[in-house]
């Protein structure tokens, strides 16, 4: 057991340390890319050029520069930014992460519940025209991309019916801490993680109900059938339990992906200074600090995400559960 959990922990580091490199190794490869013309400025002389080489290490070895960098990203914290000079990266992430967080957490919540609703249904009903209409919604939902669902809920909430008793209550776009309205926070957040969590209700829907058709035929369930278990029984419990697998994998790594930064172009079209709009700045002025530091966040919540699913696996599902106990 300890030496698996140790084998599991070096795959992680090894993981995250192959991101860096990469994530480090484009950015000082790409043309244009070199952070010393950006730090000078325009028209700066050649000493000056020099001195910020020299001061920022940028005339040291690619693997001592990357070194320095992973150093004060993970030790001593104190990685500036290339374009806010003096500007420290890891608080700027650290402010932004809630925002993301409450983001996600409310999007899962309408995700979760959705799909399971349209899902559990759709399966129930199978062939008839209650199935397919909820399958049409939810592969119009899926093909919805998420920055023009937002722009159009900015539309109407925002602008046409803002007036109206139907949005009214919708506050401008931004961001209200909770710690300062909780009210105003549940509000602000509203929209944009029903937005965001469209297109995941519509494939989490499609996936349960798949699945759940697949264990309607499996021996467990007829086995629970003739030990006289009614049909709400059948569906929600034994049908479900044989089913989390696709549905848990899918939300732990997109749960992960969206902490990380997935959610970029919902915070951007509805103006919340979240992480996926930290990296989209940084992105937009090569900001290779900043850009590493959301990058290796976003990275560690995936594979963090990935070990929590894969060590579910058994609590979900029974066979596995039997399979490990036989061995």
């Amino acid at each position: 057991m300890m030496g698996a959990f140790l084998s599991r922990i070096g795959q992680m580091l090894l993981v995250i340390f192959g991101i860096s490199v990469l994530v480090f190794s484009i950015f000082f490869a790409t043309p244009g890319a070199d952070p010393t013309a950006r730090i000078a400025g325009r028209g700066a002389s050649p000493q000056v050029v020099a001195r910020i080489r020299a001061d920022y290490g940028f005339d040291r070895p690619l693997p001592v520069q990357y070194v320095r960098m992973m150093e004060k990203l993970f030790v001593s914290r104190d990685l500036t930014s290339f374009v806010n000079h003096g500007q420290p990266v890891v608080p700027e992430v650290l402010a932004a992460a809630p925002v993301t967080l409450s983001l996600v957490v409310w999007s899962a919540a309408f995700w979760v519940s959705g799909s399971l609703l349209f899902g559990i249904v759709a399966a129930v009903t199978r062939g008839t025209w209650v199935d397919r209409i909820l399958m049409v919604l939810g592969l119009i939902g899926l093909s919805m991309p998420v920055f023009w669902l937002g722009e159009v809920v900015n539309l109407f909430s925002q602008s046409r019916w803002h007036d109206t008793w139907l949005f009214r209550w919708v506050p401008p776009l931004g961001y209200i801490p909770f710690s300062r309205d909780p009210a105003g926070w549940a509000k602000a957040l509203f929209l944009p993680s029903l937005t965001l969590a469209v297109s995941f209700i519509g494939l989490y829907a499609r996936v349960l109900r798949s699945e759940l058709l697949t264990a309607m035929g499996e021996d467990a369930i007829r086995t629970a059938r003739a030990k006289g278990a009614g049909p709400v029984r059948v569906w929600l419990w034994h049908g479900l339990r044989l089913s989390w697998l696709s549905y848990v994998s899918l939300f732990g790594l997109d749960f992960a992906q969206l902490l990380g930064g997935g959610a970029l172009l919902t915070e951007v079209v509805f103006a919340l200074p979240g992480v996926g709009r930290l990296t989209y700045q940084a992105l937009a002025t090569l900001d290779l600090p900043l850009i590493m530091a959301t990058v290796m966040y976003a990275a560690i919540f995936v594979v963090i995400a990935n070990a929590l699913v894969d060590g579910l696996y058994a609590l979900l599902d029974p066979r596995i559960a039997e399979g490990s106990h036989g061995r």
